[in-house]
């Protein structure tokens, strides 16, 4: 279906990709990997016909229609969402303007026995069969799925496009991208703005495509339930597989490691002969036989190890000073917009040091929450940041807000203080921008790289509360763990809003579930959070039709008194199951002591009293905890 041969695109001297040859045919769903900067997005751009390469060809079968989804992307204003998804299919809609004007004729002609009537009911009726093959009497109802199934509401359709953010706007092109009969589908994130229902509708879409599909993501979980090839950019090559990602990445791992024991068996060989060689120089009886051995080993193919870009960034988020002990406190905050009530009576208290995790469907009101402690907007009830609180905020439109006319350099150099700003330099080496990089302007930056711009902006101020609303957008794998790893070392306080379940692992110790104008909290990490909603993994916390049991006063949002009362009495829990399980350690040495040494033991009477005292103190510690875990279920 498509054939891509030597393909070769550089900038400034220097090969994105050189020489690259591979085809993709009907059924391939390709997951394109790779780092920020490697050429993902410029290799889609190349197969869409948006720019053209240095050299090489790209050949297609005879009208192959190619659909593409870009970062970037431009609505005309005063359309509403129907109408920009109708522009998917514009044959269909020229059909229906020329049926309309058609029938318009018919109806205000009075001929009825002219030729020309004649004519006109015939052509409307080629009119009417070409749109009915279009598929004209379904592309409302299909629409309509599709919008529904990428999370948008009936009553949506008729608002304005401009009325809606960036990500939603993104959900309209995708819809159109989605609906259009397009046989190639080429997919730059198209997870970004997606909430998991969403993401999980659109994996069951893509599944079912009959064409072919190449996708850039950087979600593991998507690419392994979607993908069944992975192409991976890695300085300057590619490295092509029939496998989803992960199993792509154990396949290559495993070929690398064949390849240095081929190569290291090799190269022993390699030496043996030159060593040979050497001696049978020194001799004139052997010159022969050692020009012999010099073409053999000319000769040679040597083998080569596929080279690997390890290369990643560097953080760490060092906290400014220490606050006091309560870092945020929201008593009662309701919001509206117009009439509709995105947040209603929501309390809650952060501690320092706590790692907060927010999740739940797009739309719920976590980024209004955040926004709300940023005090960004007015909203009903208070919210009081406490003593030498030091915000840093990193926001999910955050690369949005960089000047694109501006250099890496002087975007670092104007937002630092008297106190960093000799260290810009080394702060963007750390961020993998080095050298020449730092003088390119940020708009030729790919998303990736500007969400890594943003991140090292954000180290220029002083902070000990992090927040970070959706920050691996865009960022490659790699640069995802390195940043997990940086946030797990976080010692100050952290509020983390994300749909990544394998991000969130080992992040949070109490998640925050909102829904229905609510919060829920969960003491825990986000596996117990996971537990406590009985499903099996991240995506399907946000599916609608997943029906929790609960008692209505555990739906309940509780109030700030009683959020008080159940941290203090899961505490107390928490210390009696220690101490109950510090005990039942005791007793069972001392009954394994009882069973080896039962007859010396009879004589001791200490290790008897002391033996009944420890079971006494357990059944009353069991006691204990009946009585809390029944208060805290109350």
């Amino acid at each position: 279906m498509l054939n891509i041969h030597n393909l070769s695109v550089s900038f400034g001297g220097t090969y994105l990709f050189e020489e690259v040859t591979f085809r993709l045919g009907a059924g391939d769903r390709v997951g394109l990997v790779g780092k920020n900067g490697a050429g993902k997005s410029t290799m889609l751009k190349i197969l869409s016909r948006d720019m053209q390469p240095d050299t090489g060809s790209i050949a297609t079968e005879k009208e192959v229609r190619i659909g593409f989804l870009r970062q970037d992307i431009d609505f005309v204003q005063g359309r509403t969402v129907l109408e920009e998804a109708y522009q998917a299919f514009e044959e269909i809609k020229q059909a229906e303007f020329k049926i309309e004007e058609i029938n318009h004729q018919l109806a205000t002609r009075t001929d009825y026995e002219s030729a020309g009537y004649s004519e006109l009911i015939e052509q409307l009726s080629d009119v009417t069969h070409h749109y009915e093959i279009l598929g004209g009497y379904n592309y409302v109802g299909n629409t309509e799925r599709v919008l529904l199934g990428l999370g948008f509401k009936r009553e949506d359709f008729d608002n304005q496009t401009d009325t809606f953010s960036g990500g939603w706007r993104m959900r309209i092109e995708l819809a159109k991208l989605l609906l259009q009969s397009n046989d190639i589908l080429l997919l730059d994130e198209p997870t970004n703005h997606l909430d998991i229902e969403s993401i999980i509708w659109l994996e069951s879409f893509l599944k079912t495509f009959p064409g072919v599909v190449m996708i850039i993501s950087h979600d593991k979980m998507f690419l392994d339930n979607v993908t069944n090839r992975t192409i991976e950019i890695s300085l300057g090559k590619i490295y092509d597989y029939n496998k989803p990602y992960s199993q792509y990445l154990v396949l290559r791992n495993e070929i690398r490691e064949k390849q240095l024991a081929t190569q290291k068996n090799q190269q022993k060989k390699i030496e043996e002969t030159e060593k040979l060689i050497e001696k049978f120089r020194a001799k004139a009886s052997k010159a022969s036989m050692a020009q012999s051995l010099i073409k053999k080993l000319d000769k040679v193919e040597r083998i080569e190890v596929d080279e690997d870009d390890n290369s990643v960034m560097s953080i760490s988020f060092p906290v400014s000073v220490t606050p006091g002990r309560v870092v945020v406190e929201a008593e009662h905050v309701t919001k509206k917009y117009d009439h509709k009530t995105i947040l209603k009576d929501i309390s809650l208290l952060v501690e320092r040091g706590s790692k907060i995790a927010f999740v739940g469907q797009n739309g719920q009101g976590k980024s209004t929450f955040v926004k709300a402690i940023l005090n960004e907007f007015e909203y009903e009830g208070t919210i009081k940041l406490g003593h030498n609180v030091q915000v840093g905020y990193f926001a999910q439109n955050q690369a949005e807000y960089l000047d694109g006319e501006k250099t890496l350099l002087d975007t670092m150099t104007d937002a630092a203080t008297d106190t960093n700003r000799s260290k810009v330099r080394d702060m963007l080496g750390a961020f993998l921008f080095r050298g020449d990089d730092v003088e390119k302007k940020v708009k030729v930056l790919s998303g990736g790289e500007r969400n890594r711009l943003a991140l090292c902006k954000l180290l220029l101020q002083p902070f000990n509360v992090l927040i970070m609303d959706e920050p691996t957008n865009h960022l490659d794998i790699k640069s995802k763990n390195v940043l997990k790893a940086a946030l797990q070392q976080f010692e100050g306080t952290l509020l983390l809003v994300s749909h990544d379940r394998d991000f969130l692992q080992g992040m949070a110790n109490i998640v925050y579930e909102f829904k229905d104008q609510k919060i829920r909290e969960y003491l825990g990490d986000i596996n117990f959070f996971l537990e406590q909603r009985n499903l099996q993994n991240m995506r399907e916390v946000e599916k609608k039709d997943v029906v929790v049991k609960e008692t209505p006063k555990e739906n309940k949002t509780l109030s700030y008194e009683d959020q008080k009362k159940n941290k203090s009495l899961q505490n107390k829990l928490s210390k009696i199951e220690s101490q109950i399980q510090q005990l039942e350690n005791e007793i069972q040495k001392d009954d394994k002591a009882l069973a080896e040494n039962y007859e010396k033991l009879m004589q001791d009477a200490s290790f008897f009293a002391a033996y009944e005292k420890k079971k006494k103190d357990l059944d009353q510690l069991l006691e204990d905890w009946e009585t809390v875990q029944m208060e805290l279920e109350g």
